[in-house]
């Protein structure tokens, strides 16, 4: 009598391997996608933060202008350093924040540079929408 073959043939090998590179092709890209998107909320949040510490200065100040990183307290960069913060041109009762992605952070075209203005309108300057980036 022939004894049954133990193993895989090299055929089973191939199928199955085949089989795991196309689920990698799927997923890893998917994978990116949303670590990307989760790193957006360190900008986020830094935009918020920032935005309140402006609202401190004017509070203390009664205007905008002389607002910078150092005098709100704030650092150049959000906490995890996905993104480098900045005020642009603060005037006396108004002021736009920005939120420039660094890092790995910078392939992320769908959002780019994060903004948020006194008024609280938000913004983006990548392809996608402010409600999807937001």
């Amino acid at each position: 009598m022939n004894k049954p073959k133990l193993g895989f043939s090299l055929l089973e090998l191939m199928i199955a391997l085949a089989v795991l590179v196309i689920i990698g092709a799927i997923a890893y890209p998917s994978y990116l996608s949303y670590v990307t998107q989760a790193h957006r909320a360190d900008g986020q949040t830094a935009l918020l933060d920032l935005s309140n510490r402006m609202e401190r200065y004017f509070s203390m100040n009664n205007t905008y202008i002389g607002a910078t990183l150092n005098t709100v307290g704030a650092n150049a960069n959000s906490p995890e350093g996905f993104y480098q913060l900045s005020i642009v041109n603060p005037t006396a009762t108004t002021y736009t924040l920005q939120a420039v992605p660094q890092g790995s952070q910078t392939s992320d075209t769908t959002c780019g540079t994060l903004s948020l203005d006194s008024l609280g309108q938000k913004g983006e300057s990548g392809t996608g929408t402010v409600q999807n980036c937001w």
